[in-house]
């Protein structure tokens, strides 16, 4: 696990801007696993800088969201759907065809949910998948207690989780109870994943998933089992790690080897 802390928060999201880019350069076809959440808006913000004036270009890009709340229609306001036109699609030249946002509508849950799975394979499978992390180290809507070889669901949503989302629809008693989400085996079948984090209040839980044990209390501890995944966080969310310095070292050793290398 490559663990990135940079000073604030638009230093995260230019590191992982950076990181998503290079992707796509060299895989003009990748396919991209997005997350929403207000912590992955400043990649999407230095994405859309980088695709107007750097001809980033994501007319091969194809695209799958991670989750999507029950029952909300794509149009309405809070629908990841919206959120991510509003805040990326509107903004880049990602083709509509290429783009899988699962439907909060369906009415046979079962069968949509094994059809997103079909189309991630049929896609070849997601190749960088970009995640935030919730205050209880939950990733996607798995929410502590997932299985840690869940597929894509139906989740309840944890109170804590409402809680948190309360803001952004008016109150609790506004906020959906359920939510589609892949599972943590899907996405731990990205070839490639990238956690953001930021802030104080995140600190526990990026400390739990990275240096904690692995348990499906704080799914983001399945991260561990990766092969790729750069966690890439800032100083407030990175004050209670206890290789907070190795981290930092790491970091600079890679450095100077491209540097030295050009690699």
């Amino acid at each position: 696990m490559r663990v990135i802390i940079a000073k604030d928060y638009d230093g995260i999201s230019r590191t992982a801007a950076s990181i998503i880019a290079k992707e796509i350069r060299a895989k003009p076809r990748a396919v991209l696993g997005l997350a929403t959440g207000s912590t992955p808006l400043g990649t999407y913000k230095e994405l859309i800088r980088m695709h107007k004036e750097e001809s980033l270009d994501f007319s091969g890009v194809r695209t799958f969201n991670l989750d999507e709340y029950f029952g909300l229609p794509p149009e309405h306001p809070q629908s990841y759907h919206t959120f991510m036109s509003e805040n990326f699609f509107d903004y880049v030249n990602v083709k509509a065809e290429n783009v899988s946002i699962p439907d909060g509508t369906v009415t046979d849950v079962e069968s949509f949910c094994a059809g997103y799975e079909e189309s991630i394979r049929k896609a070849g499978g997601i190749d960088l998948q970009l995640l935030g992390i919730g205050r209880d180290g939950h990733i996607g809507f798995n929410e502590p207690g997932s299985s840690l070889g869940s597929r894509t669901r139906l989740k309840t949503l944890a109170e804590e989780t409402v809680r948190d989302n309360a803001r952004f629809f008016g109150g609790e008693e506004k906020v959906p109870r359920l939510a589609l989400t892949m599972g943590i085996g899907t996405i731990l079948e990205a070839r490639k994943l990238v956690m953001l984090a930021s802030g104080a209040e995140k600190a526990g839980a990026v400390k739990n998933a990275i240096e904690g044990p692995l348990s499906s209390q704080v799914t983001a501890s399945a991260l561990q089992l990766h092969p790729q995944v750069a966690v890439v966080i800032d100083e407030k969310a990175a004050r209670l790690l206890d290789r907070r310095e190795y981290y930092l070292y790491v970091e600079k050793m890679a450095e100077q080897v491209e540097h030295d290398t050009g690699i």
